[in-house]
């Protein structure tokens, strides 16, 4: 056991093979009663040593439709202590060492997840020099509620705020755990990294971390008031109050966060255009709303002005993102010839530019073209748009592409789908319950490659290619070994100009 002095108390910690961990330490005090919906707050300090072998609460969620539940494990830990985060770190480095930190918020589309989830344990970057800290934050209704009485009230995107919270725990107490908090990278998937790409705009994160990654996700995502007060008019009405803070906060927890999965299904399956505008394509009810405050303005905007210019920024996607939302409900196979000519036209892809995709892929079901139009429009278009929004600002930016596996009967047809990379990243692809995504051979090779592309980003600032630059375009593609290519697959890039 290993003792460390935090805020709010001291906690004690296992040590296992060289790596010690702590968990479920809390970095705010429980979301619940007066602080419902509102502001992190201070945690609440304990008396004694207090227990970090197991982890925490998770905060309240729903679960993800049944065709996800065996992709996606989603552990769910009772208790209201649920704004907690875990630590990984070398044993020896507890109490003395600068080294650099890894602080990981987890994807889920804003409804979904916790940094419980053992994809994300961080064994093997502590084993490699890396402080790594997984976070819960606010998610749904509780974390990205924006109503009409919300501007210039500092109430917006709480969900966010908490991972301020936790990135502030993170620089007043990670020293005693032997990091840097000079060196702190923040990193994201999906929901994660659109979190991510969030805080690299807003005022109050500035200062807490030198680095950041985007994984699968990126400044596209935001919602304007407008849309977030449409949400929150649909989802009071739902649960038959008025669309206020106060209101809402005083529905039933439980009922709350049935009723928010339920307006997400909506959206999701029955996504009108008339009802609920861009949501009937970004599917995102609950999401970063560009307040004016929390979050002053557009990310995008933000970046080409030269906001967090000076934090280093590795941004990338997946081949085949869009696979997993295709393949999990049985969907691609029904894909037939004019579902693919409406939906790449509903996406703004000309009739010329659908005749490259299927010109690229020319043995190639509807289904698996459609996948590729809807991977460029949701992932990597929008991650290529912060890339060079940076570039306009004067950041510096590396974008990577992950493209495993090869052939996607190797794991079930899902192929280099969305959240494939995450285990290799964490190198916990070995993992039984990963089987079901990424099918019965994993490769340790793809693993290593990963892995050491992110240690080395999280250590040296610099993945091991070329920065992006509009002119060249360089891109690590990530495989079992790490391949530099300028501008992969462009002529499909150039299609989204003026539309993406």
């Amino acid at each position: 056991m290993v003792e460390v002095q935090v805020t709010g108390g001291v906690v004690e910690g296992a040590e296992r093979d060289g790596v010690a961990s702590f968990l479920g330490v809390p970095y705010a005090a429980p979301p619940f009663g007066e602080h419902r919906l509102r502001p992190p707050q201070p945690v609440v300090a304990w008396e004694g040593v207090r227990d970090a072998t197991q982890y925490g609460a998770t905060v309240p969620k729903g679960d993800y439709p049944p065709q996800y539940q065996p992709l996606l494990p989603e552990p769910t830990v009772p208790g209201e202590d649920c704004l907690n985060l875990n630590v990984w770190t070398p044993a020896d480095a507890v109490g003395s060492g600068r080294l650099p930190v890894l602080v990981w918020v987890h994807g889920g589309s804003f409804m979904n997840g916790s940094g419980a989830v053992p994809t994300y344990d961080g064994t093997a970057f502590a084993r490699d020099g890396v402080v790594c800290v997984t976070i819960n934050y606010r998610l749904a209704a509780d974390g990205f509620l924006y109503t009409a009485a919300d501007r210039g009230t500092g109430t917006a995107n709480v969900g966010l705020q908490d991972q301020v919270a936790a990135l502030r725990w993170v620089r007043d107490n990670i020293a005693a755990f032997g990091g840097d908090p000079a060196r702190v990278t923040v990193a994201g998937e999906s929901a994660g990294a659109m979190s991510v790409t969030t805080l690299l705009a807003m005022p109050s994160a500035r200062g807490l971390f030198a680095q950041a990654v985007t994984q699968s996700g990126a400044a596209a995502h935001t919602l304007t008031p407008e849309t977030g007060e449409t949400v929150a008019r649909t989802l009071a009405e739902a649960l038959g109050v008025e669309p206020t803070r106060e209101a809402i906060a005083a529905v039933d927890l439980d009922v709350l966060v049935k009723t928010a999965s339920d307006l997400v299904v909506e959206v999701q399956t029955a996504p009108d255009p008339q009802k609920w505008g861009s949501l009937a394509l970004s599917l995102l009810p609950f999401a970063p709303v560009v307040d004016g405050e929390v979050l002053p303005e557009e990310p995008l905007a933000a970046f080409a002005g030269g906001a967090s210019s000076e934090v280093r920024v590795l941004v990338g996607s997946n081949r085949d993102e869009s696979r997993l939302f295709l393949v999990a409900p049985g969907a691609i196979d029904h894909v037939d010839e004019p579902t693919l000519t409406a939906g790449s036209a509903a996406y703004g892809l000309s009739p010329e530019g659908l005749e490259v995709y299927r010109a690229h892929r020319p043995e190639a079901s509807p289904g698996d073209v459609m996948a590729a139009v809807v991977t460029d429009w949701f992932f990597a278009v929008p991650g290529l748009r912060h890339a060079e929004a940076r570039e306009a600002g004067g950041g510096t930016t590396w974008v990577y592409r992950f493209d495993h596996p090869t052939d996607p009967a190797d794991n079930h047809g899902f192929g280099a789908a969305h959240a494939v990379e995450i285990p290799y990243v964490f190198d916990t692809a070995h993992l039984p319950i990963h089987e079901p995504l990424l099918g019965p051979e994993r490769s340790q090779a793809v693993a290593d490659t990963a892995h050491a592309v992110w240690v080395a980003f999280v250590r040296d600032g610099d993945p091991g290619w070329p920065a992006y630059t509009s002119e060249q375009r360089t891109t690590g593609v990530l495989t079992d070994t790490l391949t530099t290519v300028d501008d992969p697959d462009g002529d499909e890039r150039r299609l989204w100009d003026g539309v993406r």
